[in-house]
């Protein structure tokens, strides 16, 4: 009776490790999946910012966008795909906030 225990207990191992395995390449791809998603939105918004003339009207704001930016192309780069992530959304965020800050002061210049 010990035997088929015993067996079991390998067959259960193995099957968790192999879960583990798999578990671990699955969320490793999902951070460079997850990475690249982020960072193309954040250099598209970079660039409306840019082509809205940001660099002049919200330059603190766009500049801080790019540096992020560039930086988390680095991070990338080294696959340290957490930190790319976080700063790729920094990127996104301050990118955000240089369109909007740009835009309405086209639209102050309007009135």
């Amino acid at each position: 009776m010990l035997e088929p225990t015993t067996r079991s207990s390998r067959v259960s191992w193995r099957a968790r490790l192999i879960v583990a395995g798999v578990a671990l390449a699955s969320l490793t791809g999902c951070g460079n999946a997850l990475y690249a998603i982020e960072a193309n939105s954040a250099a598209n918004k970079v660039e409306e910012a840019h082509e809205l003339g940001a660099e002049k009207l919200a330059p603190y704001e766009y500049y801080y966008a790019k540096a992020h930016l560039e930086k988390a192309q680095e991070e990338a780069a080294e696959a340290d795909y957490g930190d790319a992530l976080d700063l790729a959304n920094t990127s996104e965020e301050y990118a955000d906030k240089a369109i909007r800050l740009t835009r309405e002061a086209h639209r102050g210049a309007g009135r």
